[in-house]
């Protein structure tokens, strides 16, 4: 029996990063962006947008005790207002202890960066798609673009907004406000568990357990990574990236 493509009533809340020092990662993203600490506790640290900005998620940094090994299949991309613009975020990324990093892009109008543990990311030369705040988009590497924007698409209600032929899909929110949420053809093999992923939430009053479920329904699979039993779950969408279903809110 085929499964209704109906919207689901999940909402993405978060975009988590793993740290081995969450609190200093956390320090370089809010300085880079502009935006500030709103929370510090001992097991996360979260950066938070001002509302003008149009991002509506917290910027979440976790510890863990793992070493970063391979490319992330997450990463950001910031937006630049001007070519002198562009090269100030750089320079700031930089000084900041960010650093270069050469992936093989080649001769490419946009910098990549990594920042003081390794994590990826670009900051853009001038695009208008990205008018509105500080990050222009969050990038997900896939192997079928069009597959995981479909799947993505009804989790969090973001609707397809763009696309580049076979290459990328985009999701935008109905707000037009805040970042794209952009899936890149990559065909990277996933090795490891990824150390940025994405948490949906339903909202208040509806069953965490109904809600996960409908998650599943939908195309995603239980993500075993061992520990003690948590009151979120944990999960993996078409092409095996983690991502969280936490509590009603």
């Amino acid at each position: 029996m085929a499964v209704s493509l109906r919207p689901m009533t999940t909402r993405l809340v978060n975009l988590v990063i793993d740290a081995a020092r969450p609190r200093v990662l956390a320090d370089f993203w809010a300085a880079l962006l502009g935006w500030r600490v709103a929370v510090e506790e001992p097991d996360e640290v979260d950066v938070r947008a001002p509302e003008t900005d149009g991002w509506d998620l917290d910027l979440v940094f976790v510890p863990v005790p793992e070493a970063k090994e391979v490319k992330n299949r997450i990463h950001l991309d910031l937006a630049s207002t001007s070519l002198s613009h562009q090269a100030e975020l750089v320079s700031r990324a930089v000084e900041l202890g960010g650093h270069r990093v050469d992936l093989g892009q080649g001769a490419v109008p946009w910098v990549v960066l990594a920042d003081p543990e390794g994590n990826e990311f670009c900051v853009l030369e001038p695009r208008d798609r990205y008018a509105s705040g500080a990050v222009a988009s969050i990038v997900v590497d896939a192997h079928d673009p069009e597959r995981m924007a479909d799947f993505w698409a009804r989790l969090t209600g973001w609707p397809v907004a763009a696309r580049e032929g076979d290459v990328l899909v985009g999701l935008r929110a109905p707000s037009n406000r805040g970042p794209w949420l952009e899936f890149l053809r990559n065909d990277d093999v996933k090795s490891v568990k990824n150390r940025v992923h994405l948490d949906v939430a339903p909202p208040s009053g509806t069953e965490h357990a109904e809600a996960v479920s409908e998650v599943v329904a939908a195309g995603a699979a239980p993500a075993d990574l061992g520990g003690p039993a948590l009151p979120w779950r944990v999960l993996m969408d078409p092409e095996g990236n983690e991502f969280c279903v936490l509590t009603p809110r």
